[in-house]
């Protein structure tokens, strides 16, 4: 069933990207359009003991460039490609958050693992040189919310605020979040994710889930859909959104790149139950509430996990829901590496860039296994596309989807 119409819509009237193959909104666009891959090898450490040692890393950003002093020394890299990307958001919707009352905004993000490499710092002083050399601001520096927290803060918003932690499907129950909030009278909400974890510390953490990709190539590390497909490559960055009250946006006269028409969100059975996996369910789910039939989706973006198992689940949900062939698939993120709880939101972004600019951006380096039945888009498709639907699964079972739609 479709909402009704006297509820208030969220549409989103600013975008701000920080990614492994574009600082900024335009240039990651570029980017995308293009084909261009932003895997490397890691710089941000010596990877050369590690299994796995390609990742994508956010070229070029130097926080002192656009942060003051006194951020520095309280915010992982997280936290200010974060604090970043939300000016940038902020600055594209041409919202200046003093100008607005500040009860009437609110910042709701995601996180997978907090800042992860400020952590490891003070704790290497912690054991090397004592306690008094750890810094006052680890008490929140690591923190999973600390995003949302200096994201308020900086922007001097006070209403309702929150993070959602559910690994790469919290990206958009985070811009769910931040619908029901607008929903229920908030003007205007700073939402999505960035997230970054590649140090040492994190990197032996996201080895122990069994998923990283290690081969040295990175056009072949991470092929989603392929039949060599052996885990994924990680990545850091994300996308902010600013969503706000379709009535309060018009009112400012603001240019709407669309809006969330439809979410759902499910959780997987437990291992030898013998029931099907959450993630059709969470497609169906966003589908019934955006009003939307499957024939009405012009494009699917996929939550592309890159292992065998989970690949094949998901392509047998699409085909479920569209029959074989039956609507083009692309993963752009097979440019960027999964960005963990930014990858969902950047995903939303570049549905509503290929809405604006109808070109969908293609899943590269990837030959598609024949058995899964996809049209996957393995080149730059020119493609009118008005609904979206974007995938996400966070580890340990986690399903959602959204529907992005234009206005």
């Amino acid at each position: 069933m479709s909402p009704s119409t006297s509820t208030p819509r969220a549409v989103v009237t600013g975008i701000g990207v920080t990614a492994p193959n574009g600082l900024g909104t335009e240039a990651y666009w570029a980017a995308a359009r293009s084909g261009k891959s932003g895997i490397g090898r890691i710089t941000r450490f010596d990877p050369s003991r590690y299994p796995a040692r390609l990742a994508g890393e956010v070229p070029g950003f130097t926080a002192s460039d656009h942060l003051p002093s006194r951020l520095m020394a309280q915010t992982d890299h997280m936290t200010r490609l974060a604090l970043v990307a939300a000016d940038w958001a902020l600055a594209d919707a041409g919202v200046i958050p003093d100008e607005l009352p500040a009860y009437s905004m609110g910042v709701v993000t995601a996180s997978s693992s907090g800042g992860f490499e400020f952590g490891q710092g003070e704790l290497q002083k912690l054991w090397s040189e004592g306690s008094q050399y750890v810094s006052a601001y680890q008490s929140f520096a690591w923190f999973y919310a600390v995003n949302s927290g200096q994201i308020s803060i900086r922007n001097g918003m006070k209403g309702p605020s929150g993070v959602v932690v559910s690994d790469q499907a919290g990206g958009l129950d985070a811009l769910a979040q931040a619908r029901r909030q607008i929903r229920k009278g908030t003007r205007l909400v700073v939402s999505g994710s960035v997230d970054a974890s590649i140090c040492p510390w994190g990197w032996v953490a996201q080895l122990a889930g069994g998923r990283l990709a290690t081969g040295d190539d990175p056009g072949s590390a991470y092929v989603p859909f392929d039949a060599s497909a052996a885990g994924h490559v990680p990545g850091e960055g994300g996308a902010i959104l600013i969503m706000e009250d379709e009535a309060a946006a018009a009112e400012r006269g603001a240019t709407v790149y669309g809006h969330i028409a439809g979410y759902g969100s499910t959780f997987d059975p437990a291992p030898g139950s013998g029931r099907p996996p959450g993630l059709l369910r969470a497609a169906e789910l966003a589908l019934a509430e955006a009003g939307l039939t499957a024939a009405d989706i012009d494009v699917v973006f996929a939550d592309a996990a890159a292992v065998p198992e989970l690949d094949r689940v998901e392509a047998e949900a699409l085909k479920a829901l569209f029959g074989p062939h039956g609507v083009p698939v692309t993963a752009p993120k097979t440019m960027t590496g999964r960005l963990y709880s930014g990858a969902a939101p950047l995903d939303v972004a570049t549905a509503f860039l290929a809405m604006r600019d109808g070109l969908v951006p293609a899943t590269v380096n990837v030959d598609p296994d024949p058995a899964h039945e996809l049209d996957l888009v393995t080149e730059a498709r020119a493609l009118p596309v008005r609904n979206a639907l974007v995938l996400a699964r966070g580890h340990g079972g986690f399903n959602s989807a959204v529907v992005a739609a234009a206005l």
